[in-house]
């Protein structure tokens, strides 16, 4: 049955933070929450797991309420929550503690995270003294070092280089093949859709677009044509009709009508002796679908 969110608000004042929010995940997986800042993402997920009340609704896990009895769950919060004068292993043995493990198995939980992070070396340092990648990775741990069922992660991939990015990538891989739920809460779109089957997005606490994200592009239809190509091709993309969004040093951006148009668009490229390096016919990115239903919100 897993989480289901129904009819979900919340107010503070005369702001409705949270207004009539309801969605499910009914399989393991993971599930995009995404916004806006000041959307409600951060309050849905502190209301699903009982840090504030709700006004209105009902949020249950499997038929049930949402506690640390009926699941074991984890959240990662964007305001990273590690103590920096504390040691790394002394708090992630808290933590663990925290959430119903005894010392020894919290320990021998930090350090199999530590090592699998690569962060052992700052076993015993103060938080404070490490980096911001490394302190994410004590901050994913101690989310994860219980073994949680439902896990939140609210911008996972803030800040973090690439090198740290690909690390988290990994674990969120093995957690996915693990069949853990997870509700994610991002600004990068291109993660968001690399992850999220099924996603809701928030504007100023209203639902502007929920459900699976292969259907929502596929409603789309091919409206886009990306292309590189070493010469000026504007002056024959205006003559079919395609208009340009963007250029890049990548090449060109359109948004064309169907695909005939830039099916003849490329015909005629070829006729003239011009051949593409890419020539990508696709449905619009989820952030381009972001940013057209989150502006028309505003």
């Amino acid at each position: 049955m897993g989480l289901s969110v129904c009819h979900v608000s919340k107010s503070f004042g005369d702001k409705k933070a949270v207004d009539d929010l309801s969605f499910e995940m009914a399989e393991p997986g993971v599930f995009g929450l995404i916004g806006t800042n000041g959307a409600g993402k951060t309050t849905t997920i502190r209301m699903i797991l009982g840090v504030m009340d709700k006004d209105e609704g009902e949020i249950t896990w499997n038929g049930g309420p949402v506690n640390r009895h009926t699941v074991r769950f984890g959240y990662m919060p964007e305001e990273r929550g590690i103590y920096p004068k504390i040691k790394v292993i002394d708090q992630l043995i808290y933590f663990g503690q925290l959430r119903g493990m005894s010392r020894r198995a919290a320990a021998q939980a930090a350090d199999r995270w530590l090592e699998r992070l690569g962060v052992t070396e700052y076993r015993n340092m103060l938080a404070e003294k490490l980096s911001k990648g490394n302190q994410q990775k004590i901050q994913l741990a101690a989310t994860i070092l219980h073994d949680p069922e439902l896990i939140f992660l609210d911008e996972p991939f803030s800040g973090l280089d690439p090198i740290n990015v690909d690390v988290f990538k990994s674990v969120l891989a093995e957690l996915i093949a693990d069949r853990r739920y997870i509700v994610m809460s991002s600004h990068q779109m291109a993660t968001v859709e690399e992850y999220c089957r099924d996603l809701v997005i928030l504007s100023r606490g209203k639902t502007v677009l929920s459900g699976n994200l292969r259907q929502i592009k596929a409603g789309y239809g091919h409206t886009n044509l990306s292309l590189t190509c070493s010469r000026d091709v504007l002056p024959l993309a205006e003559k079919h009709g395609l208009r340009l969004i963007e250029k890049t040093a990548e090449g060109y951006e359109f948004k064309i009508s169907g695909d005939e148009a830039a099916h003849a668009f490329l015909a005629e490229l070829i006729a003239g002796g011009v051949y593409p390096e890419r020539f990508e016919i696709r449905e619009p990115s989820l952030h381009e679908i972001f940013v057209e239903k989150v502006g028309a919100a505003q």
